[in-house]
């Protein structure tokens, strides 16, 4: 067994030196009820729908929407509207990321532990998101208390829209990271607690059932058939969506036949076959979050996390991964390229594939290492970016974002370079812009590392 980004980058490397949040991490955000037009104008803008770029675009936004898109003439903006010359640059949506783990390692002092969770720490995750240009996050399945159902209810200035699904649910001591964090998933054994479990989710109108069908390399029992099978049943009666986390071929054809809406991971223990992809294929609605691991080859350009990392936690990410044997790296590389094979073969299928990080030590530059490992695997980089923006929003039914387009939320990341030449470009980002304001990124990184 190999571990995904979360374990490899974060857990065995805690990133740590980060100061307070904002002063204003906490408020509620409020929008004004004063007119405000702005119009963007001069930039290469990628809808994010797989479109062909519109080149010399102008974007005109009103209170925090979209109201027109095109090409430089085709829109007046009123008189009085601000201006934003945007010439040089490439606007693509903000990110959705469908599948994280955040709350509970503390940044800031490097330590992650069973009483690490606290609201301050999903704060400075979801600022985290927002700097490297994520809209909204998923978090999935290892979120306790009240807490996580405040701050989704209660979106936060410069932070990615948070949604949760509450506690995930697995046979006992086989949720993910017992050794790091207090056991949160529900204990599974038989159907009755499986259908008590979901109720108690829908009760708190989490945004769907998170559940776990791996057995950790032998350490641990696997839900039955019979438990998942009552969970998606459940789930399906109360209105809600089932998300399982899997990783043998087997189980997740079985998932398929069970009714289960969306996979959490991808296949990982060997190549999809012929009789997989039937049983995908004939649910269309189907979702696939890759959440692609380590690749073997370490981090290529290490000195762009600065912004956000201090010097003495890269120097220590970059050597832990320099210290690697050659055995395990031949061992990640080759758990990538399983995973990378079965995405590409999907994609190719028409499968619908959705974008996630599984990340919760390591927030928010993982999301960019995760589009360029996308695109290692096959996918165009044209694809990757819808599969991170329209499908992903689709996804988690967040109509308002997604494409860069009339109608929809101003959430859009403005970049030095262009992303469809080169997918390590969504790197250079020179500005986000959330619910129509422009993330405070001076003010982030001052507090993540010092002025």
């Amino acid at each position: 067994m190999y571990p995904t980004k979360i374990v490899l980058t974060g857990v065995l490397l805690i990133l740590a030196g980060c100061s307070q949040a904002p002063q204003n991490s906490a408020k509620q955000e409020t929008t004004s009820t004063t007119p405000s037009v702005t119009l963007f104008e001069g930039a290469r803008v990628i809808t994010g729908d797989g479109s062909a770029p519109l080149e010399d675009a102008v974007i005109l936004m009103e209170n925090a929407k979209i109201t027109g898109v095109g090409h430089k003439g085709e829109l007046t903006a009123p008189a009085g509207a601000a201006r934003v010359d945007l010439t040089g640059k490439t606007v693509m949506p903000a990110l959705v990321d469908t599948h994280t783990h955040l709350g509970w390692a503390v940044i800031k002092t490097g330590k992650i532990g069973a009483d690490t969770y606290t609201k301050d720490n999903l704060i400075d995750h979801l600022h985290r998101l927002a700097y490297y240009g994520v809209a909204a996050t998923q978090s999935m399945g290892i979120d306790p208390g009240e807490t996580p159902y405040e701050v989704r209810a209660n979106p936060i200035p410069d932070a990615a829209l948070f949604h949760t699904a509450g506690r995930g649910m697995g046979r006992t001591n086989a949720g993910p990271g017992q050794a790091y964090w207090k056991p949160v998933a529900y204990a599974i054994e038989t159907e009755a607690d499986a259908r008590k479990a979901v109720q108690e989710l829908a009760a708190k109108k989490v945004d769907w059932v998170k559940f776990w069908v791996d057995d950790r390399g032998g350490t641990v029992p696997k839900l039955t058939p019979a438990l998942y099978r009552a969970i998606i049943d459940e789930a399906h009666k109360n209105g809600l969506r089932a998300v399982a986390h899997i990783y043998y071929l087997a189980d997740a054809k079985d998932l398929l036949r069970a009714g289960l809406d969306g996979f959490a991971h991808g296949v990982r223990d060997k190549d999809i076959d012929d009789e997989f992809m039937q049983l995908i294929k004939a649910r269309p609605n189907v979702f696939v979050i890759p959440n692609l691991p380590d690749n073997g080859t370490g981090l290529k350009d290490p000195m762009w996390l600065s912004e956000t990392v201090p010097a003495s936690e890269i120097k220590r990410l970059t050597d832990a991964y320099q210290s690697r044997s050659p055995a395990d790296a031949k061992k990640a590389s080759e758990f990538f390229a399983v995973q990378a094979r079965n995405l590409k073969k999907l994609s190719d299928a028409g499968v619908r594939i959705g974008f996630g990080t599984d990340s919760g030590v390591t927030v928010g530059w993982t999301d960019h290492e995760e589009l360029t490992d996308m695109v290692s695997a096959g996918m165009t980089p044209s694809q990757v970016i819808t599969a991170a923006t329209k499908t992903s929003a689709e996804i988690l039914k967040l109509d308002q974002l997604g494409t860069v387009a009339p109608g929809k939320s101003a959430d859009f990341i403005v970049l030095d370079a262009n992303p469809l030449e080169n997918i390590t470009n969504t790197r250079k980002i020179a500005k986000v812009y959330l619910r129509g304001k422009e993330v405070d990124r001076a003010g982030l990184r001052t507090a993540f590392v010092g002025p």
